[in-house]
């Protein structure tokens, strides 16, 4: 096997994409992305040392990629994708472009769903849909705020998802795209309140339905993220 489709099969692994993969190994991006499409060639000891230092975490069961974003439970068992980083804020309005840049990085990945081992493929379409449909654009205020933030954690998101419902491509709207019909799923985040000190004040928490659309080549595509809103009962303290 070449090293690029090794350093491809251990970055899946990892459950990382191209970004959270160079970021972890402190490597430029484009040096990865060369890497990976042969333009440059990877050095073989450097290879070695990568899966080496994965042999390590995958025996650590404490460990985390990612340490802005973590999977929790509430009191009643339930899983909630904690995300620690307001990376999009706006002050009166999401910046939808720059949310749709960030998603592009997820394209060609590939993650499983815990419940039921269900591979969720993340297509060309989902950036522009995630933040570019009537959902997205028709939210405001904390919701819009929490939809924009919930990309960051994308790979939690699909590990979580429960209560699959299924329904049909309703008048053939989509064609081939959705010719097995379409597939929604509960799923559930947290993001951080802060003082104007910084001081951690509580997390809110988001119910949100995942929407995945079951292409006529078998596969699974994460469509949108919909209906993100915020839950009612207590915040996590």
């Amino acid at each position: 096997m070449e090293n690029k489709e090794i350093l491809k099969e251990l970055r899946s692994i990892m459950g990382l994409n191209r970004r959270e993969f160079a970021e972890y190994f402190c490597i430029p991006y484009r040096t990865v992305q060369e890497w990976e499409l042969a333009h440059r060639n990877m050095p073989d000891y450097l290879l070695r040392l990568m899966l080496y230092s994965e042999k390590l975490r995958s025996e650590n069961k404490f460990y985390s990629a990612s340490k802005n974003v973590s999977i929790i439970q509430d009191e009643f068992g339930k899983n909630i994708v904690i995300i620690n980083d307001i990376r999009f804020k706006g002050k009166r309005n999401i910046d939808w472009e720059e949310v749709e840049k960030y998603l592009k990085e997820y394209i060609g990945e590939c993650y499983e769903i815990a419940e039921s081992s269900e591979k969720i493929y993340i297509g060309k379409e989902f950036p522009d849909e995630f933040a570019n449909a009537k959902d997205a654009r028709g939210l405001k205020g904390a919701n819009a705020k929490a939809k924009a933030n919930a990309a960051q954690a994308i790979k939690e998101l699909i590990q979580i998802a429960e209560n699959k419902s299924e329904f049909p491509d309703y008048g053939d709207r989509h064609g081939n795209r959705a010719k097995n019909g379409w597939y929604r799923y509960d799923v559930r985040f947290g993001l951080p309140v802060y003082e104007e000190n910084g001081t951690l004040i509580r997390y809110n928490i988001f119910s949100a339905r995942m929407l995945v659309r079951h292409d006529a080549d078998g596969k699974m595509y994460l469509y949108d993220i919909l209906r993100t809103k915020k839950e009612a009962s207590n915040p996590l303290e």
